[in-house]
């Protein structure tokens, strides 16, 4: 079994990941590798903040590795928080106070239009490769459903009802942006490592 690393130490992220990547690949967390250290973070775009991940880990660990780094684009809102979105509310992250400023922003918006945006960057010593996930929706009024994470609480796929939080984790890795993404590099790996 290939061992890669995920550079993140988001356990829903790496859960999420796990489940689709399981039984080809082990997975393994910032922790496992001992990286302890907070990754950087300060590009303006969702490549580039994946990018800056994957690369800190690949030069200081030397392990084959992706990143990847997840914006809600918010139609009426200039597709804001975008590349802020985990930070959206400030620095300290919180998935609560996020979508309270979010609710906020929206309250007098008729457009509720919005996409989840993941781009996953693999880092190995030929370079990087770029995987990209959308998945389109509307953000609602109030939060509905227990699982998931960040923003899924508010945001409804098209052709849906329920929200990302009130899906299982099968139901969400089908149609979700990480999903896709993680299907495009999952594809690319067992075609380039067989």
């Amino acid at each position: 079994m290939n061992s890669i690393c995920f550079a993140t130490n988001n356990q829903h992220k790496l859960e999420e990941v796990r489940h689709a990547l399981v039984p080809d690949f082990l997975v393994l967390s910032l922790q496992e590798i001992n990286c302890n250290e907070e990754l950087p973070e300060t590009g303006n775009t969702l490549q580039a903040n994946a990018l800056q991940k994957a690369d800190h880990v690949f030069k200081n660990y030397g392990i084959t590795c992706f990143a990847d780094d997840t914006g809600l684009e918010v139609e009426a809102l200039n597709n804001e928080p975008g590349v802020y979105s985990a930070r959206y509310a400030g620095p300290q992250r919180n998935n609560e106070q996020n979508i309270d400023l979010l609710l906020e922003n929206l309250k007098s918006k008729n457009n509720r239009k919005a996409q989840f945006r993941t781009v996953i960057c693999w880092r190995t010593a030929a370079g990087a490769q770029y995987f990209e996930g959308i998945v389109k929706g509307e953000i609602i009024d109030t939060r509905r459903g227990k699982g998931g994470f960040g923003y899924d609480a508010v945001f409804v796929p098209d052709g849906f009802t329920k929200t990302f939080a009130e899906m299982s984790m099968e139901e969400k890795n089908q149609l979700s942006h990480r999903g896709q993404a993680v299907k495009k590099l999952t594809a690319f790996l067992k075609e380039s490592l067989s």
